[in-house]
């Protein structure tokens, strides 16, 4: 196989769509090449190699690519003039790494490679400049030591040797920059560095410029598997069998005086998308410095330095003088580099973030990708393309990453008041946004606060069902344990509300009211700030903003209207939350979760009676009490999504959730109810399961107690007459949940029909309705062919589906999910990407073969999974006539889901 291609001159072996062969980095540099784009002459080793690399190991790969490495630095050479390995007329290389994927500041890169005592002698004289030799000769025995002989430091206690040499050296001449270190400072350097390998490694600092280079190639392989490379392919679902390339390149150089310069540049803003120019550039320096903060790096064009420089309280006379624009000291330059940013642009039709260098006069460009935006730069740009007639509407969709949209849904942190806030936790990022508020730890706390006009956040060790009227009225939620798909996480998202949950460092004390965190004991009352993006936790009160959703956002939400083939649902719990997801798109509910409506006000109580009754009059006589309110709850969700479908999913979890586990709560509840405690007791003791999520729940409840069913259907049949006659369309659907035998759905499926028609005598009208299943236990998917006999619809709960497919336990798999995903053993956390190659089987099983028995049968999912692209995807792929989400999550489903059509 071809292992290497080769640029320079205006020529090259690869091209822009080889990305997969050469990485993003190689494909690019070869393009800019055929573009007629100044670029430094190099070969990228392929993808291939670096999996090569990792099954088969060095040996493997030196004897499949020695001798095309050797022909590939003659090529370099031939347009250079100089020689690799040649201490008269040397030729130094950089090597850096680069993924199909772009993965910046991921994997390691090594600059001047080549160099040693001779040719840094040779090249301070030839270039007449000492200084920049043997800059470059301490940089590259830094980043080869860090990189290649592993004296990068491991975690952030260890002192890299290095750094702690330099600032020894510029304590001792009194200095506090780097650049103000002179030939002899630098000199001393490197030798101080070489002394630091010998005594770190036992072995001398290499001076063959071959071995420097299958050092540097081998570590940027070995950095395709560092952790922060893993962790940032975890993070973005990137897959870990692509590889990275190896970019080798004539070295150029911006660290050669004053006629010399790196930088970054972007050829729109990448945070607000606008349509200008910008970036930053120091003089004299090499392209580390402009990343690293050891300098203040300076503004490419003159206005945005000047706007720069009031942000900094800097006059127009100091900002000449000490901060002056690339305009302004290399005019030629700069406008050589507006004229092939836009040249770049254009060719690949998408903003651009690129890296040059100049030097002694001479731009080169070091690369060029598509940059990294924010969600509103995101939109803006893709729409501002397409009226620029760059692009057309279904790349406009293509572009879109839907999970970037959260950005767009949830308030934000200012930038400003985030940059100096404190940090003092870190958990899971369970549902975006950003909030502050005051901490509460208790439910009836969070509303009595929140009555008053006080925004709070609540802080626990997990949440509860009990839990919801705190979290409803809160602003955020912080609790210490429970993952990604906990109930606090869950319910947040489903809500809207910011949540970080499984902060494991805080320390949570109910009795004390208090909350350790960041060295400070933090007192319920005390202010804390949140960010559910990034799982941060602040101290104190951080402003937010709003995001605006008009304008380009609802262009882009039109377009994926126009070509998705499936609907987008949202799982609603009340109409608050129905109204919200309209406003964001919804075509109708997917799941309503009718459990949730029992902890609101005194209906907890009522719930409570009835499980505690004694017998079935007893239990009819307290669901009498709460069949007004269902019926007043569906009509608000009726009347909130006119014309649109309404899900309704009977009584799923089990009873014990619904009654007090502390002996407190206990006596309140047997006074109300005029019984003993010792009663109460036994009731709860009775109601207790070894695996409730296994046990007496779903349509179990409401086959065993009947009347529980009766009383749903009632509220929901009379709901949907009542609105109907005031003029709204309606389309319920009841949803009976946990269905695993086919007996199980007929029995609910006759108590809902024989209710329904009572209700109709008695109104002397009918209302059109659905009755469908919950597929959310394997043994339903292998016999939905059966299942379909009795149900008009399928909807996939794939929360569930999921747990029981695998054996885990969605609460408790975060104990080891962590470890399978780094072992390779997962690639995924299954609960938030559904599993395509087995619970996704299951799903393709059901509905091929519920179609086979109802061709028209109706099929979604409403499981976490609704509102995840990849999943979506999945399902536009079997065809199915909707998925449903948390309401925030209905513009990322409806992006993923005409993304998934244009894909099909």
């Amino acid at each position: 196989m071809k292992t290497i291609y080769t640029f320079g001159n205006g020529k090259a072996e690869g091209r822009a769509d080889m990305r997969d062969l050469l990485g993003g980095k190689g494909a690019n540099l070869a393009e800019m090449n055929l573009i007629g784009v100044p670029v430094p002459p190099g070969f990228t080793i392929t993808t291939d190699v670096c999996k090569l690399y990792v099954s088969k190991g060095r040996e493997a790969v030196v004897e499949l690519i020695k001798d095309d490495v050797v022909k590939s630095i003659h090529h370099i050479e031939s347009l250079t003039g100089n020689k690799f390995d040649d201490p008269d007329n040397p030729q130094l290389v950089s090597v850096r790494s680069g993924a199909p994927i772009s993965m910046p500041g991921m994997m390691d890169t090594v600059l001047n490679l080549g160099i040693n005592d001779a040719v840094a002698e040779t090249l301070a004289k030839k270039s007449g400049n000492p200084r920049f030799a043997w800059d470059s000769y301490r940089r590259f025995v830094q980043m080869y030591g860090d990189v290649v002989l592993g004296m990068k430091p491991q975690n952030k206690t260890d002192i890299d040797p290095f750094e702690e040499i330099i600032d020894k050296v510029k304590a001792e001449k009194g200095v506090k920059l780097d650049i103000e270190l002179d030939v002899d400072d630098l000199k001393k350097l490197t030798v101080l560095f070489k002394e630091a390998v010998k005594k770190n490694t036992g072995k001398e600092f290499p001076t063959s410029a071959w071995d420097q280079l299958w050092g540097a190639i081998y570590a940027v392989f070995d950095s395709w598997n560092n952790d922060r490379a893993i962790l940032y392919r975890q993070m973005n679902q990137i897959p870990d069998e692509i590889g990275t390339a190896v970019n080798v390149q004539a070295m150029v150089y911006g660290n050669m005086g004053n006629t010399s310069a790196t930088g970054v540049a972007f050829s729109r803003d990448a945070a607000t998308g606008e349509n200008i120019f910008n970036g930053e550039y120091l003089i004299n320096a090499q392209g580390e410095d402009v990343v690293s903060g050891v300098r203040t790096p300076q503004q490419i064009m003159t206005e945005g330095s000047r706007r720069w420089a009031e942000l900094q309280g800097i006059d127009e006379e100091e900002r000449k003088a000490k901060y002056p624009s690339l305009e302004e000291t290399m005019p030629e330059c700069a406008a050589q580099l507006v004229e092939i940013q836009q040249r770049l642009e254009n060719h690949y039709h998408d903003m651009q973030d690129m890296e040059f260098t100049i030097q002694n006069g001479k731009l080169w460009l070091l690369q060029t990708r598509n940059g990294k935006r924010t969600g509103a730069a995101m939109v803006k740009i893709a729409m501002d393309l397409l009226r620029e007639g760059q692009i057309d509407e279904k790349t406009v969709i293509k572009r879109i990453e839907p999970t970037k949209l959260d950005e767009l849904l949830h308030p934000v942190f200012d930038k400003a008041a985030l940059d100096s806030a404190r940090r003092v936790a870190k958990g899971l990022p369970a549902s975006p946004g950003a909030a502050s508020g005051q901490i509460v730890f208790f439910a009836d706390d969070a509303e009595k606060w929140a009555q008053d006009g006080k925004q709070v956040i609540m802080v626990r060790l997990e949440t509860s069902p009990e839990d919801l009227r705190g979290m409803t009225v809160a602003q955020g939620i912080l609790t210490n344990r429970g993952g990604m798909t906990s109930h606090a996480a869950v319910v947040a998202r489903g809500m809207g509300k910011c949540c970080v949950s499984g902060a494991g460092e805080i320390k949570v004390s109910y009795k004390n009211r208090t909350v350790e965190m960041g060295g400070k004991t933090y007192h319920e009352g005390d202010w804390i700030s949140l960010n559910g993006s990034t799982g941060k936790v602040y101290d104190g009160q951080v402003k937010t903003v709003d995001v605006d959703m008009s304008g380009d956002f609802k262009a882009v939400m039109d377009l994926a209207d126009k070509y998705t083939k499936m609907q987008v649902y949202t799982n609603a719990d009340s109409p608050r939350d129905a109204k919200v997801a309209r406003r964001f798109g919804a075509k109708g509910i997917g799941l309503c979760r009718t459990e949730h409506m029992f902890f609101e006000g005194d209906r907890i109580k009522a719930m409570r009676e009835m499980i505690i009754a004694e017998n079935v009059e007893r239990r009819k006589a307290a669901l009498a009490k709460l069949l007004p309110l269902q019926r007043g709850d569906f009509e608000g969700m009726f009347e909130a999504m006119s014309g649109y479908e309404v899900t309704i999913r009977l009584l799923d979890p089990p009873l014990h959730e619904f009654v007090p586990q502390d002996t407190a709560s206990q006596e309140e509840l047997a006074q109300e109810l005029g019984v003993t405690l010792d009663h109460i007791k036994h009731v709860v003791a009775s109601l207790k399961e070894v695996n409730p999520m296994l046990g007496h729940r779903g349509c179990r409840l409401g086959n065993t107690y009947p009347e529980i069913t009766e009383m749903q259907t009632r509220a929901i049949i009379e709901a949907a007459i009542n609105v109907q006659d005031k003029g709204f369309e309606v389309h319920p659907k009841i949803m009976i949940p946990l269905v695993g035998v086919y007996n199980e759905i007929k029995m609910q499926a006759d108590i809902i029909n024989r209710t329904a028609e009572a209700v109709f005598k008695e109104r002397g009208k009918r209302v059109s309705y659905k009755i469908g299943t919950m597929i959310e236990i394997p043994r339903a998917a292998l016999i939905a062919d059966q299942i379909a006999k009795v149900a008009d619809f399928f909807s996939f709960g794939t929360n569930d589906l999921t747990q029981m497919t695998f054996g885990y336990s969605r609460d408790d798999v975060g104990k080891f999910l962590n470890d399978y995903i780094k072992a390779g053993i997962l690639k995924n956390d299954p609960f938030q990407i559904l599993d395509q190659e087995g619970v996704g089987q299951l799903i393709k099983m059901a509905a091929q073969k519920g179609r086979a028995t109802k061709p028209n049968i109706n099929l979604g999912i409403c499981g976490e999974h609704g509102g995840e692209p990849s999943s979506v995807k999945f399902c536009a792929s079997l065809n199915f006539d909707y998925v449903s989400c948390s309401p925030y999550r209905v513009p990322i489903a409806r992006i993923a889901a005409a993304q998934g059509a244009l894909e099909n």
